[in-house]
């Protein structure tokens, strides 16, 4: 029988006296304000690599489907689990910061809340800045097989948007905003997974499109009249932004909204399609 021998002080002390000085390397250097931007840019690509590695080392050990795919199609396979990675990931981080989080909040005093920005916000963008970078990269690298220029628009588009956010402290609610609209990214990249593994007939693939089209309708339609709307009442504060980024907070959320009709348009005449099917 193994007896457990109680620690002592000493090593507790010596055990709080590292996890102090970690903290202090941390805020000392990761996220002090000068080299956040940069910390951040170099997380999100390194989670890009990471994210791929590890989809393709599951896949190839759990996913039937995945050992009789094309070359083109793994890679498109693991480009897929870093997006969704990374939706999951911004999603939750712009839950909070809208609609939980006191930075933003009408109630705050410190500031206008179209200058308002900390720590934690600008490195969660700058994550986000990483993974347009890397997701964009192989874009270009394997065009069009990964998406064609509407893929391209709305990555630069964001990138742009994301980048100017995180490195001027402005505008970052309405970033944030329109980043909740990733939400709908994990539906999208199931629904390829189902397609590719052959279950385009299954009842999980009818469910992940009635899922998309409700995902869709609230974070990539309603969400942007919220934002717009509240662009409006808070006028009088965006209007005092820099001329890029007030072109930025009128200009991308715009473009994107126009094509998230566009494609909403097509998830419903899918849905349609498919529902009409299974009659």
């Amino acid at each position: 029988m193994r007896v457990m021998m109680p620690v002592s002080r000493k090593t507790v002390m010596a055990m709080k006296s590292y996890q102090t000085q970690a903290e202090g390397l941390v805020r000392t250097y990761l996220l002090a304000d000068p080299v956040i931007p940069y910390t951040a840019v170099f997380s999100g690509i390194l989670a890009c690599k990471m994210g791929y590695d590890i989809t393709q080392v599951i896949s190839s050990a759990y996913s039937k489907t995945y050992a009789t795919l094309t070359k083109i199609q793994k890679i498109e396979w693991n480009n897929r689990g870093i997006s969704t990675i990374h939706a999951i990931f911004i999603t939750t981080m712009s839950l909070y910061f809208v609609f939980f989080a006191e930075l933003f909040s009408d109630r705050s005093i410190t500031g206008l809340v179209t200058f308002r920005s900390s720590p934690l916000s600008n490195f969660a963008l700058g994550v986000s800045v990483g993974y347009f970078i890397a997701d964009l990269a192989m874009i270009f690298w394997l065009y069009p097989s990964l998406g064609g220029m509407e893929y391209v628009l709305h990555h630069l588009l964001s990138l742009i948007a994301v980048a100017y956010s995180m490195l001027s402290g402005e505008g970052q609610l309405y970033t944030y905003m329109v980043l909740i609209s990733e939400t709908t990214t994990p539906g999208i990249n199931l629904r390829w997974y189902l397609d590719t593994a052959g279950m385009k007939r299954s009842t999980a693939y009818l469910m992940n499109g009635v899922g998309i089209f409700f995902s869709w309708l609230v974070a990539r339609v309603l969400l942007f009249v919220y934002l717009f709307y509240h662009v409006y009442l808070h006028y009088h504060q965006v209007e005092q932004m820099h001329p890029v980024g007030l072109f930025l907070v009128f200009v991308v959320p715009a473009v994107l909204a126009t094509m998230n009709l566009i494609w909403f348009g097509k998830i419903l005449k899918g849905l349609k399609k498919t529902l009409a099917k299974r009659q």
